[in-house]
């Protein structure tokens, strides 16, 4: 009985098996693959007019004539007002907000305004098969005699002051709460605005209409199916029905209503996996016969292993989403808001991958009233500082937690392009679309706190932080560089926060501890410019000012040449180009005076004849007072430009050949100094003086290039001096000057001969006409059905 059993039993799972194989089979799927779907549901505790009480509404509802500007008004806010159809929804959801604000404050004072309808929420549900966008908020509702004159101001009194307001204005229009045109933003995308809406002193009403020449109030013949609140229902137009995307919902809530206070929840559908149990399938009979008795081992086995078995299936769940998750961290206190949060609210903000390097909320007082909240990156964009206008979109203007816009060109300088951030007011005036502000006059003043919290960001991180702040340097030392140049009223502070290397210390140094370390009756603050920093310290023109011990710094950036022309004096002491007519020491005195003028007069002849040799590009020889190793050095007149800024203009001079400017400051000369101790300069004053000044013609040439290479200087003309170098060397060498290379030139073969074609004129144009037909073929569509 026992072998009798097992048999069975084996047979009984072998069957399932071929049956549950060939089910799959016939389906062309496995089991893990299924696939269930569900209807989307009706969203819970929202309530839809049918047809039927539609076409009531229409039918009985009491109608209400708009004045006769209505249709220059509709066409104005429709086609003109607002830039974008998108606006509509940050309107709609605005004024929930300020609805679900009433009851909130009624509440305060009134246990029972809330009544059952306790939960402070707007919904959306969007219907593609209505092609509807339902808009609910359990705010405060609307009474009949609300409905009529708060969807009715425009039509009612207000519509020929608004519209000559607009004309008359233009970007300076009123404000939109006094003529209540947000909520006809709606027709930017629905042809006819359903408004439901029930307030505790009344009954439940609804109000319609098609934005033409009229509108329709009727009580709601379903009774109340709010509790309290407003739903507005949107017919969305045919070339609108992208706003029934869940998709597009959720970008634009998330754009321009993340910070509402209160909760926005979209019906939306997703799709989830599930493990399910495989039915059992049914049992089929099989012949015993041919069964070993070994099938008892094997049904013991497998009746040990037997477990229940499940398949994967797909289905597709709707539910309510909360889409504005995020909170407006900047409407707390900072001392409660910790250094984690500010960095979470910054990364999920801006969509940046790492945290800030610094941040600085505050709240200003005064003429406007306003939060804000700034972020330095912690790397900045490449392009930051280059033409361009994405920067102007780096801070974002809030008023009362709704976005408005990113567009405030010139509301930060270039040089601040670089921050991130947001300003927040509850009282800011805008114009009638909320896209422009109704007076420039206060944006210039919340720019101007901006910027100066901006800076004390920055000042407050390089006196607590100097680690930070020379990060910071190092990411954005050009851009405040650029502030001292082109912004005048804050030049002072921001030239506090200039760091530079210096022959003092690797480390970098402020204009501060630079004037702190001056030597005792130093007069100006010294600095040189160039390309290379490393070769600054044996430039010509630090010799003796190391020498002596006082401090060079180094400004090694292309800004730094328009740096030293906006920065003349720091602290009342005059910065100083070492490489420019004009440096002075401090401790002059009649003896070095009168020492100067007796150097002066002995290499007179020596520095007449250099003038004249060099008379094409030197107006001044004297004697240095710079120099200690080097024979000589090439300088910039006192207000002429150094050898970096020169080839800087060379740039632009290539680039615009009408640049007057540059083009004067390339033809400026120099000033050549001589150093009186040097072998080479006193073996040349022999030479002048033994009448043999002829000699050192190409000596001087080559001297002069050399040490213009040397003070930063770029060789005029190459190929003269790469001659004159090389006659300096046979000379050395004892080359004969007028001997050349003997090179045997072999001519390159005759020109080849073009080849004559065979081809007659007819078969030319025949070949021509082959090739258009293959063209049109290769363009021409494949048709499979052909």
């Amino acid at each position: 009985m026992r072998i009798a059993r097992s048999i069975l039993l084996a047979l009984t799972l072998l069957l399932g098996t071929f049956a549950l194989a060939a089910a799959d089979a016939s389906t062309g799927s496995a089991p893990n693959d299924s696939v269930a779907s569900e209807p989307a549901l009706k969203p819970p505790g929202v309530s839809f007019l049918t047809e039927d009480q539609e076409a009531k509404v229409r039918e009985s509802g009491q109608a209400y004539q708009f004045e006769t500007e209505v249709n220059k008004l509709m066409k104005l806010i429709i086609n003109s007002l607002y830039k974008s159809k998108e606006i509509f929804l940050r309107e709609l959801i605005s004024n929930a907000s300020d609805a679900l604000d009433k009851i909130r404050f009624a509440s305060l004072t009134d246990k029972d305004a809330l009544g059952d309808t306790v939960d402070l929420k707007i919904t959306l549900v969007a219907d593609k098969e209505r092609q509807t966008l339902t808009i609910t908020d359990t705010g405060v509702g609307m009474t009949f005699k609300d409905l009529k004159s708060n969807l009715g101001t425009i039509a009612k009194s207000g519509t020929a002051e608004f519209l000559a307001s607009v004309e008359s204005q233009k970007n300076n229009t009123n404000l939109i709460g006094q003529f209540g045109v947000g909520f006809y933003s709606a027709f930017l995308i629905a042809d006819r605005v359903t408004v439901v809406s029930k307030n505790n002193e009344d009954k439940q009403y609804i109000w319609e209409s098609t934005s033409e020449s009229d509108f329709r109030i009727i009580e709601d013949p379903r009774g109340n199916t709010l509790g309290r609140g407003t739903q507005i229902v949107l017919h969305v137009k045919k070339d609108a029905l992208e706003y029934l995307e869940q998709s597009k919902l959720r970008q634009l809530v998330q754009r321009y209503s993340e910070f509402i206070n209160f909760p926005i929840y979209l019906w939306a559908s997703k799709t989830e996996t599930e493990q399910v149990p495989v039915e059992d399938e049914p049992e089929a009979e099989t012949p015993n016969d041919d069964l070993d008795d070994d099938i008892e081992d094997v049904t013991d086995k497998e009746e040990k292993d037997t477990k229940p078995k499940t398949k994967t299936i797909t289905k597709t769940v709707t539910d309510w989403e909360l889409t504005n998750q995020q909170k407006p961290i900047w409407t707390r206190r900072p001392a409660d808001i910790t250094e984690r949060e500010y960095n979470e609210f910054y990364m999920s903000f801006t969509k940046d991958a790492v945290e800030p390097l610094a941040y600085n909320h505050f709240r200003a007082e005064g003429e406007v009233e306003f939060k804000s909240i700034l972020f330095v990156p912690k790397k900045p964009n490449p392009a930051f500082l280059q033409s361009g206008d994405d920067w102007t979109h780096n801070v974002k203007l809030f008023v009362r937690r709704v976005f408005i816009t990113d567009e405030l060109l010139g509301f930060l300088p270039r040089w601040l392009s670089f921050l991130k951030g947001l300003v927040d007011s509850d009282d800011l005036p805008l114009n009638v679309s909320r896209e422009t502000l109704q007076q420039h006059s206060i944006i210039k003043v919340i720019k101007k706190r901006v910027i100066a919290k901006a800076i004390d960001m920055f000042r407050t991180m390089a006196a607590k932080d100097e680690e930070k702040y020379i990060e910071f340097w190092g990411s954005y030392g050009n851009a405040i560089k650029l502030g001292v140049i082109e912004d005048p009223a804050n030049k002072k502070k921001l030239m506090k926060l200039l760091r530079f290397r210096s022959s003092h210390s690797e480390k970098l140094t402020s204009l501060e501890q630079y004037v702190s370390r001056m030597r005792k009756g130093q007069p100006q603050i010294y600095f040189i410019t160039g390309e290379q920093p490393d070769t600054f310290s044996t430039s010509p023109f630090v010799e003796k000012l190391i020498a002596r011990g006082y401090e060079v710094l180094y400004f090694s950036d292309p800004i730094d040449e328009y740096l030293t022309n906006a920065v003349m004096d720091f602290d009342g002491k005059k910065l100083q180009h070492v490489g420019k007519s004009g440096l002075k020491y401090g401790d002059e005195d009649e003896k070095s005076g009168e020492s100067l003028k007796e150097q002066e007069e002995k290499f007179k002849p020596l520095r007449d004849h250099l003038k004249e040799r060099l008379s094409a590009w030197v107006d001044t020889v004297r004697v240095s007072q710079q120099l200690t190793t080097s024979p000589c050095a090439v300088l910039a007149g006192e207000y002429g430009v150094s050898g970096a800024m020169e080839k800087i203009l060379q740039a632009q001079a290539i680039a615009n050949k009408d640049d007057f400017r540059a083009q004067m400051y390339l033809n400026q000369k120099k000033v050549f100094e001589i150093n009186p101790e040097h072998p080479l300069m006193i073996k040349m004053l022999e030479k002048v003086n033994a009448g043999k000044a002829s000699e050192l013609d190409d000596s001087i040439y080559v001297l002069f290039e050399s040490t213009a290479i040397a003070s930063g200087f770029a060789v005029r003309n190459p190929n003269d001096f790469a001659k004159k170098v090389e006659i300096v060397v046979r000379e050395r060498l004892g080359v004969d000057l007028k001997k050349e290379a003997q090179v045997k030139v072999v001519p390159a073969p005759a020109v080849e001969e073009p080849v004559k074609s065979t081809q007659s004129s007819d078969d030319v144009d025949a070949d021509a006409e082959a090739e258009e037909s293959a063209e049109e073929a290769e363009e021409a569509p494949e048709h499979d059905e052909l």
